[in-house]
Protein backbone atom coordinates (compact mmCIF):
# COMPACT_ATOMS: atom_id res chain seq x y z
CA UNK A 1 0.00 0.00 0.00
CA UNK A 2 2.60 2.80 0.79
CA UNK A 3 4.52 1.87 -1.95
CA UNK A 4 1.67 1.94 -4.01
CA UNK A 5 0.84 5.54 -2.43
CA UNK A 6 4.57 6.70 -2.95
CA UNK A 7 4.75 5.85 -6.71
CA UNK A 8 1.18 6.65 -7.07
CA UNK A 9 1.48 10.50 -5.45
CA UNK A 10 -1.59 10.02 -2.88
CA UNK A 11 -2.10 9.11 0.93
CA UNK A 12 -4.54 6.82 2.58
CA UNK A 13 -7.07 8.47 5.13
CA UNK A 14 -6.28 6.61 8.35
CA UNK A 15 -9.60 6.65 10.34
CA UNK A 16 -9.77 5.96 13.77
CA UNK A 17 -12.48 3.87 15.70
CA UNK A 18 -13.81 2.97 18.73
CA UNK A 19 -16.61 0.63 17.48
CA UNK A 20 -17.69 -2.15 15.51
CA UNK A 21 -20.08 0.62 13.69
CA UNK A 22 -17.75 3.29 13.15
CA UNK A 23 -15.10 0.34 11.85
CA UNK A 24 -18.51 -0.93 9.33
CA UNK A 25 -18.70 3.38 8.58
CA UNK A 26 -15.10 3.06 7.34
CA UNK A 27 -14.97 0.42 5.63
CA UNK A 28 -18.09 1.67 3.98
CA UNK A 29 -16.59 4.66 2.70
CA UNK A 30 -13.35 2.92 1.40
CA UNK A 31 -15.51 0.36 -0.30
CA UNK A 32 -17.93 3.76 -1.74
CA UNK A 33 -14.15 5.27 -2.96
CA UNK A 34 -12.53 2.21 -4.24
CA UNK A 35 -9.88 2.78 -2.44
CA UNK A 36 -7.45 1.26 0.27
CA UNK A 37 -7.86 2.16 3.38
CA UNK A 38 -6.09 2.17 7.58
CA UNK A 39 -8.12 2.00 10.41
CA UNK A 40 -6.39 2.85 13.62
CA UNK A 41 -6.82 2.69 17.40
CA UNK A 42 -6.85 5.48 20.23
CA UNK A 43 -5.94 3.16 23.68
CA UNK A 44 -8.79 5.79 24.82
CA UNK A 45 -10.46 4.27 21.63
CA UNK A 46 -9.55 0.19 23.17
CA UNK A 47 -9.87 1.19 26.66
CA UNK A 48 -13.64 1.91 26.14
CA UNK A 49 -14.14 -1.09 23.72
CA UNK A 50 -12.72 -3.87 26.87
CA UNK A 51 -15.73 -1.80 29.52
CA UNK A 52 -15.66 0.67 31.56
CA UNK A 53 -15.35 -1.86 34.40
CA UNK A 54 -12.37 -4.06 32.77
CA UNK A 55 -10.58 -0.82 31.01
CA UNK A 56 -8.03 -3.36 29.25
CA UNK A 57 -5.94 -1.50 26.62
CA UNK A 58 -4.63 -4.81 24.95
CA UNK A 59 -7.98 -6.85 25.53
CA UNK A 60 -9.75 -3.71 23.88
CA UNK A 61 -7.35 -3.33 21.27
CA UNK A 62 -8.12 -6.78 20.44
CA UNK A 63 -11.75 -6.93 20.26
CA UNK A 64 -12.22 -4.25 17.75
CA UNK A 65 -8.95 -5.89 15.49
CA UNK A 66 -10.51 -8.91 15.30
CA UNK A 67 -13.66 -7.34 13.93
CA UNK A 68 -11.72 -5.30 11.72
CA UNK A 69 -10.61 -8.58 10.70
CA UNK A 70 -13.73 -10.25 10.07
CA UNK A 71 -15.66 -7.08 8.56
CA UNK A 72 -12.66 -6.57 6.20
CA UNK A 73 -13.15 -9.74 4.65
CA UNK A 74 -17.04 -8.67 3.09
CA UNK A 75 -14.73 -5.57 1.82
CA UNK A 76 -13.09 -5.83 -1.66
CA UNK A 77 -10.76 -3.27 -0.52
CA UNK A 78 -7.27 -3.71 1.63
CA UNK A 79 -7.10 -2.60 4.67
CA UNK A 80 -4.23 -2.46 7.53
CA UNK A 81 -4.56 -2.04 11.35
CA UNK A 82 -2.61 0.52 12.88
CA UNK A 83 -2.61 2.01 17.16
CA UNK A 84 -2.92 5.31 16.96
CA UNK A 85 -0.66 7.50 19.70
CA UNK A 86 0.97 5.28 22.47
CA UNK A 87 2.48 7.28 24.80
CA UNK A 88 5.90 5.82 26.81
CA UNK A 89 3.76 5.06 30.08
CA UNK A 90 0.99 3.05 28.10
CA UNK A 91 4.07 0.95 25.92
CA UNK A 92 3.92 -1.72 28.05
CA UNK A 93 0.03 -2.03 28.63
CA UNK A 94 -1.06 -1.60 25.15
CA UNK A 95 1.55 -1.70 22.50
CA UNK A 96 3.89 -4.63 23.75
CA UNK A 97 1.18 -7.07 24.27
CA UNK A 98 -0.08 -6.38 20.43
CA UNK A 99 2.90 -6.86 19.61
CA UNK A 100 3.15 -10.49 21.42
CA UNK A 101 -0.46 -11.15 20.14
CA UNK A 102 0.48 -10.44 16.58
CA UNK A 103 3.98 -12.97 17.30
CA UNK A 104 1.53 -15.74 18.98
CA UNK A 105 -0.74 -15.09 15.67
CA UNK A 106 2.79 -15.44 12.91
CA UNK A 107 3.80 -18.45 15.03
CA UNK A 108 0.32 -20.45 14.76
CA UNK A 109 0.49 -19.58 10.92
CA UNK A 110 -2.03 -16.19 10.50
CA UNK A 111 -1.74 -12.74 9.46
CA UNK A 112 -0.30 -9.79 12.14
CA UNK A 113 -3.29 -8.44 13.94
CA UNK A 114 -1.83 -4.97 13.29
CA UNK A 115 0.40 -3.77 10.52
CA UNK A 116 1.70 -0.59 12.19
CA UNK A 117 2.55 0.87 15.84
CA UNK A 118 2.66 4.18 16.87
CA UNK A 119 4.94 5.07 19.85
CA UNK A 120 4.50 8.78 20.24
CA UNK A 121 7.47 10.67 21.90
CA UNK A 122 6.64 13.63 21.32
CA UNK A 123 6.76 15.61 24.43
CA UNK A 124 10.17 13.62 25.43
CA UNK A 125 13.56 15.18 24.33
CA UNK A 126 14.83 14.26 20.78
CA UNK A 127 16.97 11.96 22.61
CA UNK A 128 15.04 10.27 24.61
CA UNK A 129 12.42 10.05 22.21
CA UNK A 130 15.00 7.94 19.98
CA UNK A 131 16.39 5.93 22.64
CA UNK A 132 12.73 4.62 23.16
CA UNK A 133 11.77 4.26 19.96
CA UNK A 134 15.17 1.90 18.79
CA UNK A 135 13.94 -1.06 20.82
CA UNK A 136 10.66 -0.53 19.63
CA UNK A 137 11.40 -0.56 16.03
CA UNK A 138 13.49 -4.23 16.44
CA UNK A 139 10.51 -5.53 18.40
CA UNK A 140 8.21 -4.21 15.15
CA UNK A 141 10.63 -5.27 12.57
CA UNK A 142 10.86 -8.90 13.90
CA UNK A 143 6.83 -9.24 13.47
CA UNK A 144 6.96 -7.59 9.80
CA UNK A 145 4.97 -4.47 11.74
CA UNK A 146 6.09 -1.02 11.30
CA UNK A 147 6.85 1.25 13.62
CA UNK A 148 5.62 4.84 13.48
CA UNK A 149 7.26 7.49 15.36
CA UNK A 150 6.58 11.55 15.92
CA UNK A 151 9.50 14.25 15.75
CA UNK A 152 8.45 17.67 16.89
CA UNK A 153 5.09 18.87 18.84
CA UNK A 154 1.70 18.93 17.39
CA UNK A 155 -0.63 21.15 18.55
CA UNK A 156 -3.50 20.98 20.34
CA UNK A 157 -6.81 22.98 21.37
CA UNK A 158 -6.71 23.97 25.02
CA UNK A 159 -10.18 22.04 26.29
CA UNK A 160 -11.37 25.24 28.31
CA UNK A 161 -10.74 28.22 26.54
CA UNK A 162 -10.64 26.37 22.77
CA UNK A 163 -7.10 28.57 21.98
CA UNK A 164 -4.55 26.14 19.98
CA UNK A 165 -1.54 25.61 22.49
CA UNK A 166 1.13 25.72 20.51
CA UNK A 167 5.06 24.67 21.16
CA UNK A 168 7.64 26.92 19.96
CA UNK A 169 9.96 26.33 18.02
CA UNK A 170 9.44 22.67 18.25
CA UNK A 171 6.00 23.51 16.17
CA UNK A 172 8.03 22.71 13.03
CA UNK A 173 10.71 19.93 12.79
CA UNK A 174 13.74 20.28 11.37
CA UNK A 175 15.14 18.66 8.27
CA UNK A 176 18.18 17.31 10.99
CA UNK A 177 16.14 15.52 13.22
CA UNK A 178 13.98 14.21 10.72
CA UNK A 179 17.43 12.77 9.52
CA UNK A 180 18.57 11.79 12.88
CA UNK A 181 15.08 9.61 12.93
CA UNK A 182 16.35 7.82 9.99
CA UNK A 183 20.17 7.02 10.93
CA UNK A 184 18.48 5.70 13.87
CA UNK A 185 15.77 3.88 12.28
CA UNK A 186 16.41 2.77 9.01
CA UNK A 187 19.10 0.15 9.39
CA UNK A 188 16.68 -1.94 10.81
CA UNK A 189 13.78 -1.66 8.51
CA UNK A 190 10.79 0.28 7.40
CA UNK A 191 9.29 3.11 9.38
CA UNK A 192 6.44 5.64 9.38
CA UNK A 193 7.93 9.47 10.27
CA UNK A 194 4.99 12.09 11.63
CA UNK A 195 6.98 15.33 11.42
CA UNK A 196 5.64 18.59 12.88
CA UNK A 197 5.01 20.94 9.86
CA UNK A 198 2.17 23.42 11.66
CA UNK A 199 -0.40 20.53 11.89
CA UNK A 200 -2.49 20.08 14.78
CA UNK A 201 -5.20 17.73 16.37
CA UNK A 202 -8.44 18.57 16.75
CA UNK A 203 -10.64 20.72 14.31
CA UNK A 204 -9.76 24.79 13.96
CA UNK A 205 -10.83 27.85 11.95
CA UNK A 206 -8.93 28.20 8.93
CA UNK A 207 -5.97 30.69 9.09
CA UNK A 208 -6.01 30.04 13.08
CA UNK A 209 -2.48 28.39 12.51
CA UNK A 210 0.12 28.35 9.64
CA UNK A 211 1.03 24.77 7.82
CA UNK A 212 4.51 24.65 6.36
CA UNK A 213 4.50 21.72 4.08
CA UNK A 214 7.58 22.56 2.31
CA UNK A 215 9.02 21.49 5.58
CA UNK A 216 8.45 17.90 4.88
CA UNK A 217 9.93 18.94 1.06
CA UNK A 218 13.08 20.23 2.67
CA UNK A 219 13.70 17.26 5.12
CA UNK A 220 12.92 14.77 1.18
CA UNK A 221 15.59 17.26 -0.12
CA UNK A 222 18.01 16.84 2.79
CA UNK A 223 17.84 12.84 2.57
CA UNK A 224 18.34 12.17 -0.43
CA UNK A 225 21.17 14.51 -0.63
CA UNK A 226 22.72 13.50 2.49
CA UNK A 227 21.96 9.78 2.73
CA UNK A 228 21.11 8.84 -1.28
CA UNK A 229 18.47 9.40 -3.83
CA UNK A 230 17.40 5.94 -2.95
CA UNK A 231 16.19 6.78 0.45
CA UNK A 232 12.43 8.54 0.79
CA UNK A 233 10.40 9.14 3.77
CA UNK A 234 7.43 7.75 4.66
CA UNK A 235 5.44 10.90 5.81
CA UNK A 236 2.65 10.95 7.91
CA UNK A 237 0.16 13.98 8.09
CA UNK A 238 -1.43 14.07 12.01
CA UNK A 239 -3.69 16.55 12.61
CA UNK A 240 -5.36 16.29 9.14
CA UNK A 241 -9.21 17.32 10.05
CA UNK A 242 -10.25 20.80 8.93
CA UNK A 243 -6.85 21.42 7.30
CA UNK A 244 -7.09 23.22 3.70
CA UNK A 245 -7.05 21.03 0.74
CA UNK A 246 -4.73 22.47 -1.64
CA UNK A 247 -2.12 22.28 1.72
CA UNK A 248 -3.46 18.46 2.24
CA UNK A 249 -2.49 17.68 -1.55
CA UNK A 250 0.96 19.77 -1.41
CA UNK A 251 1.79 17.58 1.70
CA UNK A 252 1.17 14.71 -0.19
CA UNK A 253 2.99 15.21 -2.97
CA UNK A 254 6.04 15.44 -1.01
CA UNK A 255 6.14 11.55 0.62
CA UNK A 256 3.19 11.70 2.58
CA UNK A 257 1.14 8.38 2.56
CA UNK A 258 -0.99 8.63 5.96
CA UNK A 259 -3.23 11.05 6.88
CA UNK A 260 -5.11 11.00 10.32
CA UNK A 261 -8.63 11.37 10.26
CA UNK A 262 -10.48 11.67 13.68
CA UNK A 263 -12.39 14.90 14.82
CA UNK A 264 -13.93 15.17 11.47
CA UNK A 265 -15.26 11.43 11.70
CA UNK A 266 -16.45 11.83 14.78
CA UNK A 267 -18.67 14.66 14.16
CA UNK A 268 -19.85 12.93 10.95
CA UNK A 269 -20.69 10.02 13.12
CA UNK A 270 -22.04 12.73 15.59
CA UNK A 271 -24.22 14.97 13.74
CA UNK A 272 -27.22 12.46 12.71
CA UNK A 273 -27.85 11.11 16.14
CA UNK A 274 -28.12 14.77 17.61
CA UNK A 275 -30.08 16.00 14.57
CA UNK A 276 -32.28 12.60 15.06
CA UNK A 277 -32.51 13.01 18.90
CA UNK A 278 -33.71 16.52 18.79
CA UNK A 279 -36.11 15.85 15.79
CA UNK A 280 -37.63 13.12 17.65
CA UNK A 281 -37.37 13.76 21.40
CA UNK A 282 -41.05 13.08 21.84
CA UNK A 283 -40.73 9.74 20.33
CA UNK A 284 -37.61 8.93 22.15
CA UNK A 285 -38.18 10.12 25.60
CA UNK A 286 -40.47 9.20 28.48
CA UNK A 287 -42.61 12.34 28.31
CA UNK A 288 -46.06 12.38 30.87
CA UNK A 289 -45.25 8.78 31.77
CA UNK A 290 -45.21 7.41 28.22
CA UNK A 291 -42.24 5.46 26.81
CA UNK A 292 -41.92 6.89 24.15
CA UNK A 293 -42.03 4.38 20.34
CA UNK A 294 -39.18 1.95 20.35
CA UNK A 295 -38.40 2.28 16.48
CA UNK A 296 -37.28 6.07 17.45
CA UNK A 297 -34.80 4.91 20.78
CA UNK A 298 -34.01 1.55 19.52
CA UNK A 299 -30.21 2.64 18.91
CA UNK A 300 -30.12 0.65 15.73
CA UNK A 301 -32.46 3.52 14.31
CA UNK A 302 -29.99 6.41 15.04
CA UNK A 303 -26.32 4.37 14.45
CA UNK A 304 -27.56 3.68 10.96
CA UNK A 305 -27.58 7.42 10.28
CA UNK A 306 -24.34 7.73 12.26
CA UNK A 307 -22.38 4.96 9.61
CA UNK A 308 -23.94 6.18 6.80
CA UNK A 309 -22.87 10.12 7.72
CA UNK A 310 -19.51 8.89 8.93
CA UNK A 311 -18.92 6.48 5.43
CA UNK A 312 -19.52 9.31 3.26
CA UNK A 313 -17.19 11.38 5.32
CA UNK A 314 -14.48 8.77 5.26
CA UNK A 315 -15.52 8.35 0.98
CA UNK A 316 -14.55 11.90 1.21
CA UNK A 317 -11.09 12.02 2.45
CA UNK A 318 -10.58 9.36 -0.31
CA UNK A 319 -10.99 11.71 -2.81
CA UNK A 320 -9.29 14.64 -1.25
CA UNK A 321 -6.23 12.67 -0.95
CA UNK A 322 -6.31 10.75 -4.23
CA UNK A 323 -6.33 7.62 -3.50
CA UNK A 324 -10.37 6.86 -4.16
CA UNK A 325 -10.15 4.37 -7.50
CA UNK A 326 -6.64 2.98 -6.03
CA UNK A 327 -6.48 -0.44 -4.44
CA UNK A 328 -4.61 -3.90 -4.56
CA UNK A 329 -7.42 -5.52 -3.55
CA UNK A 330 -8.53 -7.54 -0.25
CA UNK A 331 -5.07 -9.53 -0.37
CA UNK A 332 -2.62 -6.73 -0.82
CA UNK A 333 -1.18 -8.68 -3.89
CA UNK A 334 -3.33 -11.60 -4.46
CA UNK A 335 -6.73 -10.95 -5.66
CA UNK A 336 -7.78 -14.36 -4.39
CA UNK A 337 -6.25 -14.51 -1.00
CA UNK A 338 -8.68 -14.23 1.90
CA UNK A 339 -8.37 -12.21 5.09
CA UNK A 340 -10.16 -14.74 7.05
CA UNK A 341 -8.44 -14.63 10.50
CA UNK A 342 -8.99 -18.15 11.10
CA UNK A 343 -7.12 -19.27 8.11
CA UNK A 344 -3.41 -20.09 7.69
CA UNK A 345 -1.59 -17.65 5.22
CA UNK A 346 1.99 -17.60 6.37
CA UNK A 347 3.25 -13.84 6.54
CA UNK A 348 0.84 -12.43 4.38
CA UNK A 349 -0.98 -10.03 5.72
CA UNK A 350 -4.25 -7.79 6.11
CA UNK A 351 -2.54 -5.70 3.87
CA UNK A 352 0.46 -5.38 2.04
CA UNK A 353 2.38 -2.31 4.03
Amino acid sequence: MIDAAQRGGYAFPAVNVSSVTAINAALRGFSQAKSDGILQILPAAAEMASGATLKNLAVGAIVLAEAAHRLAEQHDVSIALHTDHCPPDLVESFMLPLIDETARRRANGLNNLFQSHMFDGSKLTMNDNLDQAVPLMKRCADNDILLEVEVGVVAGLDEVTGEIKAADPDFYTTPEDMLRVHDALAPMGRYLLAPSFGNIHGSYKAGSIELRPEILRQGQNALARQRGAQHRFDLVFHGGSSSPLEQVRQAGSYGVVKMNLDSDTQYAFTRPIADHFFTNYRDVLQIDGGMGRQAYYDPRSYLRKAEESMADRVAQACNDLLCAGHTLGRSGTNPNHSLNAEETHGNEHTAAA
